[in-house]
């Protein structure tokens, strides 16, 4: 099943995506079991995130490649950090490069956990359980503040800096997936999406050692590369068997 939010009449609607609707539900999937309230048409729905989480958690050094490539040490367990709902932004929305923006500015692609279940101490089977879908994230960076800063708080958080959608997937096996991150259309890069360090079962138990998670909150996995992005650019990133998420570049102040 999949299930998404979108906009109706400026207004933020759950509904459940069919091949030529989305219909529209009484309330929210992850907390009930909301009934069919009307329909739009697929082709002109305006997707927002399909989620905002109680927490944004995000996993950073997860892929060995990425790893190798970064010259950092491999994790020696699961580590999470947090972002900010403010960068969040929908499949089909415009990220926003800042004027200010110099330097490397760059698209990650990653797979996201959605929590259905209010989660401590872990079991892996019940973290298993405790996941109620999977979705697709881009996680835009500008490297230059990243690099000058004492924190993230603008590199990684800035509004847009955080694509995801366009939908929650319940019945996939997304670690056996794809995932490939397209610009312009053009393969910038394709991996095995379970080839993790440690895959969001591990890091769930271990989040709950210490925290209690809550549902709706999102763990963001890492990628394995990325690459850069301009305004004028289109971004693509696609994870078979859950979606694509596609989103312009623009700069800021410009609206074309």
């Amino acid at each position: 099943m999949r299930y998404a939010r979108v906009s109706v009449g400026g207004r933020a609607v759950w509904g459940r995506v069919g091949e030529a609707d989305v219909e529209l539900l009484s309330g929210s999937p992850i907390e009930g079991d909301p009934r069919v309230v009307g329909s739009v048409p697929r082709a002109t729905a305006v997707w927002l995130p399909p989620v905002i989480p109680p927490v944004f958690y995000a996993v950073g050094f997860n892929y060995p490649r990425h790893i190798a490539h970064a010259g950092a040490a491999t994790p020696e367990r699961p580590e999470v950090g947090y972002r900010a709902n403010n960068a969040l932004t929908g499949h089909g929305s415009p990220i926003v490069k800042p004027a200010a923006v110099e330097g490397r500015f760059e698209a990650e692609p990653e797979l996201v956990a959605v929590l259905g279940r209010t989660l401590r101490h872990a079991t892996r089977e019940e973290a298993r359980r405790a996941v109620f879908g999977w979705t697709v994230g881009n996680d835009v960076s500008a490297r230059t503040w990243q690099h000058r800063d004492r924190s993230f708080w603008r590199s990684k958080n800035s509004d847009t800096f955080k694509p995801m959608g366009p939908w929650i997937e319940t019945d996939v096996d997304a670690l056996a997936q794809t995932t490939t991150l397209r610009v312009n259309r053009e393969v910038r890069a394709a991996f095995p999406t379970g080839d993790m360090v440690f895959d969001p079962f591990d890091h769930i138990v271990e989040i709950t050692r210490h925290l209690t998670l809550h549902p709706g909150d999102v763990l963001w996995m890492g990628a394995e590369s990325a690459c850069g992005i301009e305004p004028g650019d289109t971004v693509e990133i696609e994870i078979s068997g859950i979606g694509v998420l596609s989103n312009p570049v623009h700069l800021e102040g410009n609206r074309a």
